[in-house]
């Protein structure tokens, strides 16, 4: 999402973070396989670490964006009623054509880390529009 919103001049108009609804792996570096499939794409993981979903995330983000049915149960559950409709699927701009979440690639063979990029950057394309829809546009001149 980030290099995608580079690509478009929006990066310095838009924040974007990553967390898990889950403590499992906070303070780690990404899967080796994810940071490869990455590479070969010329995105950097490397200084990326995890982190957990905070009470003060529903404050902070405009938007939060799940991967699946578990997380937005999981961040339904934490998330207080007045930020509710901040919540939503990143793979949502793809509409109602299959897959409708991201799956998780950690347990497939090697191509799963490839099928995942390839889904959350046509997803990130589907929120550029949304944003330029929004009027979040690169300044001009």
């Amino acid at each position: 999402m980030r290099a995608r919103l580079q690509q478009a001049g929006l990066d310095h108009l838009v924040g974007v973070d990553s967390a898990g609804t889950h403590a499992y792996h906070v303070g780690e570096a990404p899967d080796p396989r994810s940071c490869r499939a990455a590479g070969k794409r010329g995105y950097d993981l490397s200084q990326q670490r995890a982190r957990q979903v905070s009470a003060a995330d529903f404050e902070r983000f405009d938007l939060i964006l799940a991967a699946d049915r578990h997380n937005m149960t999981a961040l339904r559950a934490m998330c207080p009623a007045s930020c509710r409709a901040r919540l939503d699927y990143i793979l949502a701009p793809l509409g109602k054509q299959p897959p409708q979440e991201v799956p998780d690639p950690y347990y497939g063979g090697p191509h799963g880390f490839d099928l995942v990029l390839d889904l959350i950057e046509s997803a990130s394309d589907g929120w550029i529009s949304q944003l330029r829809q929004w009027g979040i546009t690169q300044p001009t001149g």
